[in-house]
């Protein structure tokens, strides 16, 4: 079906969606409750090479049993339709509770063109996902012959068993039966067979079937969480030893006697420099629009993150097709207000101008970057006729969730930061002609201090990283929230003592340019997980084509942009704290 003709049902469906903002997971278009003989209808959604996740197609791309004109089909909420799925009616007909024989659905003349569609897909391990009751059941298209790999051979039965407990759907399972030879001018009978049987399992448990808990909860993920919180404790332990005990004679050092003044000036040229630059520290920055816009969307991205964990392990929003990325979706234009705030009080506060500038930065940076880059990988979905591109009232939908709620409350954000931030209020005042910075040895630049900043941060969650890559890109369900909500804080605990550090080493070195050093120095753990997503594709991944390679690089460096931007910009805050709590305890003439 044309994307054109589908971006009408996917725009009602989504404006349904903005009134509902978040479909949680019990949230269907029916109690799931059925009496004897009900109507049980069977979706169809979409195939495609099993290690290629994201190159997906309509089922009925494949010259399979066609159902009649005009079938119905199923629209989910927006993250469903971003997820690529299209639900069709397949009009098998199943009632509940009916046990079916082998019955035939349809028979498949086969003629030159269809032999080669299917012995393609046969060949590049084409896989399927239909739904029964929002429960899935995957399948392969068929296999090729053992004893002649030139031969390929169809699965031409289907047999599926479904358990209930009471009036409800608890388990749907699929085994497929009848392998027969692809051969020209051959045909072939497509048929079913339909099993009820009842357990003992409640609906709320339903769900459980799909979890790989020997996975997800292996010693080894157990392990890296409690490896990560002992390096928590010994580098907050760390920097609060080595910082205070250091600050604590650089303070005594400056309150000695003036007597002693040459004394004073040898061990501040030799061991405290950063006292030296208290007239340029709080300096207004560089590109001081884009760095308030930058850590504006961090924290925003920081409260965004922590909030759809919360609400993943309180409605186990993993259960719904799409729900994580729905309410992705709608709590960050919730959560604007956020990022106008912030952006706003930190340009205000060094003395910015143009703030409608940075406000319009601040709302439409981030959202336009990711549209850029979903724009080149849409591109690439329409030309391959995918199910991963994007409707038109999709796009639709999203700018109007942009420029009527995300804009609006970034506007009122910056309004009320600018009005907030008062007056600049720096321990120490700036000096009229700025200090020239003196070189120093090379692992004393920002460019270093900013490289090196990410190693701890990125060695804090290189474990989570690989169960997060593994879930996403090869077919497991991540439901082990809390453990991410760990992950989550431990990489913020870890990113600001990791920056106060550079900073301190960066201000003692004479150089007052810290505001973009700990940005930077934070964000630069990005770059070690997206060095490590290429590792990932190789040794970890089957992947192959440039359909899916091009969505893998597209949508990590989308994540990894996020996460560079959130983590730069906690790196920032913290280092703002640091350095006005150790310029306010110095006399500064």
């Amino acid at each position: 079906m044309p994307s054109a003709v589908r971006s009408l049902p996917h725009l009602l469906a989504a404006v349904h969606l903005l009134l509902l903002l978040v479909s949680f997971a019990d949230a269907s278009e029916s109690d799931h409750k059925y009496q004897a003989e009900d109507p049980v209808t069977l979706w169809v959604n979409k195939v495609g090479p099993y290690n290629n996740p994201q190159e997906t197609y309509n089922y009925y791309s494949l010259p399979f049993c066609q159902p009649s004109e005009n079938p119905s089909h199923k629209w989910g909420g927006l993250g469903e339709v971003l997820g690529g799925n299209e639900l069709i009616d397949s009009q098998i007909e199943i009632k509940f509770k009916r046990n079916v024989e082998k019955s035939t659905i349809c028979t498949i003349e086969l003629d030159a063109a269809k032999v080669e569609l299917f012995t393609d897909a046969i060949e590049s391990s084409y896989w399927f996902e239909f739904f029964i009751d929002d429960l899935p059941l995957w399948g392969f298209i068929g296999e090729t012959d053992k004893n002649n790999e030139n031969k390929h051979l169809l699965f031409t039965h289907k047999n599926i068993i479904v358990r209930y407990n009471g009036n409800q759907i608890i388990h749907v399972n699929l085994t497929q039966e009848s392998p027969k030879l692809l051969e020209v001018g051959k045909t072939l009978d497509m048929t079913y067979s339909i099993s009820w049987m009842p357990i003992n399992v409640t609906f709320a448990r339903r769900f459980d079937v799909y979890l790989d808990y020997p996975f997800f909860e292996h010693q080894i993920h157990w392990f890296s969480i409690f490896n990560s919180f002992m390096m928590v404790i010994f580098l907050t332990g760390l920097v609060s030893m080595i910082l205070m005990r250091t600050l604590r004679n650089d303070y005594a050092k400056y309150a000695r006697e003036d007597d002693d003044l040459e004394t004073l000036e040898r061990d501040v040229n030799e061991e405290s420099g950063w006292k030296l630059v208290h007239g340029d520290v709080f300096r207004p920055p560089r590109n001081l629009v884009l760095l308030s816009a930058v850590v504006g969307i961090g924290t925003q991205l920081a409260t965004l993150v922590l909030l759809v964990i919360v609400l993943a392990i309180v409605g186990m929003l993993y259960i719904g097709r799409g729900a994580i990325a729905t309410t992705f979706i709608v709590c960050y234009a919730l959560t604007s207000f956020i990022s106008g705030y912030i952006s706003g009080g930190l340009y205000s506060r060094n003395g910015g101008k143009n703030w409608i500038k940075a406000m319009i930065l601040t709302a439409s940076l981030f959202p336009f970057l990711c549209f850029g880059i979903g724009l080149i990988l849409n591109t690439v979905a329409i030309f391959y006729r995918s199910l991963a591109a994007i409707p038109f009232g999709t796009m639709v939908v999203v700018f109007i969730l942009w420029a009527f709620i995300s804009f609006p409350l970034a506007l009122l954000g910056t309004v009320v930061g600018r009005n907030w931030s008062g007056s600049p209020n720096n321990p120490c005042r700036v000096k009229t002609i700025p200090r020239p910075i003196p070189e120093k040895k090379w692992y004393l630049t920002p460019s270093v201090v900013s490289l090196m900043g990410g190693l701890l941060p990125f060695g804090s969650i290189f474990i989570e990283m690989y169960f997060v890559f593994t879930s996403f890109w090869n077919y497991k369900v991540y439901y082990v929230y809390g453990f991410m909500l760990l992950v989550f804080l431990i990489l913020i605990i870890v990113t600001i003592c990791v920056t106060i550090v550079g900073t301190y080493f960066l201000l003692n070195a004479e150089n007052y340019h810290w505001q973009w050093t700990s940005f930077f120095s934070a964000a630069s753990t990005a770059v070690y997980v997206y060095l490590y997503s290429i590792y990932y594709y190789h040794v970890k991944t089957k992947m192959s084509g440039f359909f899916q390679t091009s969505f893998y690089f597209g949508y990590t460096l989308m994540f990894c942009l996020g996460l560079g931007i959130l983590c730069g910009a906690v790196g920032y805050l913290g280092s703002t704290l640091f350095v006005r709590r150790i310029y306010r305890n110095i006399k500064c003439d």
